[in-house]
């Protein structure tokens, strides 16, 4: 399965948990599903038939919301059976509606509460130098997460122990909740901000695979981590939700739902 192939099945499967469960951000998993496809068939070292092996990438989603994501590309990966994803939201489910490790295979760390997820992978990051370790640690976060103050004392702490086998993805859709970021606060200029804190940024198209796939492999040699600014689109492929502030918590039903799923269709790889 190819990058491509991959991204529209978690897509489909994020429109169908969500319309199952009638849980929310189906906009956010359309936003960063192009980022978990690429990590899943081209980039991360990880095996379903082993999923704690020491050696292993880590990977954890900052941005915990967009969690079917995550489940969907791991169940297409063959780490637990795709039937499942039905039961996302469920009562007694494992498929928590923000990624949750307790239980399942290939999820590192649970995540929800935003500006959470880059301090532990920043943990990861430095544990693994200090015990000579050379698998590489990925995070994806959100823009809004951005706003929160531990991001960037991380980001701090990243700098200056050096931590070159830390790779930052944000997925940079300009909405956060009930509105946009520049609504809430201010981000711009974010790369540079980034820059200052000490990463080498690649600033891409993150739903161009070929320009996903060059910016993670491209390599720096000063020592610093790297911070790929995703720009994105929330709700891609789904005409009606993209860029549309209704599809943080909406979920996709009746006419709604059925006319996702023939957009999807007619892009099927």
């Amino acid at each position: 399965m190819n990058s491509e192939e991959l991204a529209w099945k978690i897509k489909r499967h994020g429109v169908e948990m969500t319309h199952i469960s009638r849980g929310s951000h189906v906009g956010a998993i359309l936003s960063v599903s192009d980022i978990i496809a690429v990590l899943y068939t081209d980039i991360l070292n990880v095996d379903p038939q082993n999923p704690q092996k020491e050696d292993r990438d880590r990977l954890i989603l900052s941005k915990g919301h967009a969690g079917a994501a995550i489940y969907a590309a791991l169940a297409e990966r063959g780490f637990f059976s795709t039937d499942e994803l039905a039961t996302h939201y469920a009562d007694g489910s494992r498929l928590s509606g923000h990624v949750s490790h307790k239980g399942v295979p290939g999820v590192e760390f649970s995540t929800g509460s935003l500006g959470h997820g880059l301090p532990v992978a920043v943990g990861m990051a430095l544990d693994a130098k200090i015990e000579h370790k050379d698998y590489h640690i990925y995070v994806v976060m959100g823009d809004g997460e951005c706003d929160e103050g531990s991001v960037w004392e991380a980001s701090m702490f990243a700098h200056h122990h050096r931590l070159d086998n830390l790779t930052v993805i944000v997925d940079y859709n300009k909405m956060q909740s009930l509105t946009f970021c520049e609504d809430t606060l201010s981000l711009a200029p974010l790369d540079k901000k980034f820059e200052s804190f000490g990463y080498n940024v690649l600033s891409i198209d993150g739903h161009n695979h070929d320009e996903l796939r060059n910016a993670f492999h491209t390599t720096f040699t000063n020592g610093n981590p790297k911070l790929i600014l995703a720009n994105t689109i929330k709700g891609k492929g789904i005409s009606f939700m993209e860029n549309n502030i209704l599809w943080h918590y909406r979920t996709p039903q009746g006419e709604e739902y059925e006319a996702a799923v023939r957009e999807l269709e007619e892009q099927k790889p």
